[in-house]
């Protein structure tokens, strides 16, 4: 295999031509009272996902705070996707979702963005029924009319709904920056482990790294 001498994936962003996509940091999975704990005891819910919440609510939201100002203030585009059917029943999702059983119904306070990176008024949200977001939306066309060419992506969770966007965006031919202290999943290891597997596909920062990149 031979490199193409002049192409990396370690490119500065350039803001007119680069959007932020967070993925999934919705009320469903990323709030206590989401639906994806309902029924759920407070034994079996620290049990599973302790260490989840204990590291949203310490370093991956505050980091996406800071991620969100930041790109607002470049000027490049913030968006957003969210699980979230498009029937009430769910009756359009995809397989997959329907046999883990995860159903967020059109319009439900499941399906909306967290309060702390609440999506602007013009910002873009899609709703998605499949762990791709480049799957069951049409945010590829989306973001080809806006002239992305370099996106970069936060959110959850590493392993599963995070890594499938890199992996198709990077295969739909777009720079792929993940900005990896802004992402989360249920332990350490796997986290880690994602962020190696996906490293051949993406440019991976830290926060302060991105933030630094974009006030040079």
């Amino acid at each position: 295999m031979t490199n193409h001498p002049t192409l990396s994936r370690e490119v500065a962003l350039i803001p007119d031509q680069s959007a932020l996509l967070f993925i999934d940091v919705q009320n469903f999975c990323a709030h206590l009272g989401g639906g994806e704990f309902e029924g759920m005891s407070d034994a079996e819910h620290d049990a599973k996902f302790g260490f989840f919440f204990e590291t949203i609510r310490a370093t991956a939201i505050p980091n996406m705070q800071r991620l969100q100002a930041s790109c607002r203030s470049a000027g490049i585009e913030v968006m957003y996707t969210t699980i979230e059917s498009l029937t009430k029943d769910g009756r359009d999702r995809s397989l997959d979702y329907k046999i883990t059983g995860f159903n967020v119904p059109k319009g439900s306070w499941d399906g909306k963005v967290i309060d702390e990176i609440a999506p602007g008024d013009d910002e873009i949200v899609l709703p998605k029924s499949s762990s791709s977001v480049f799957i069951s939306t049409h945010i590829d066309y989306v973001l080809r009319n806006l002239g992305v060419r370099q996106l970069v992506l936060s959110g959850f969770i590493t392993d599963q709904c995070v890594e499938s966007a890199v992996r198709d965006a990077c295969d739909l031919g777009y720079l792929v920056t993940l900005v990896t202290d802004a992402c989360a999943t249920y332990t350490q290891e796997r986290h880690d482990n994602a962020l190696s597997e996906i490293r051949g596909y993406c440019r991976q920062v830290t926060t302060a790294q991105l933030i630094a990149e974009l006030s040079d």
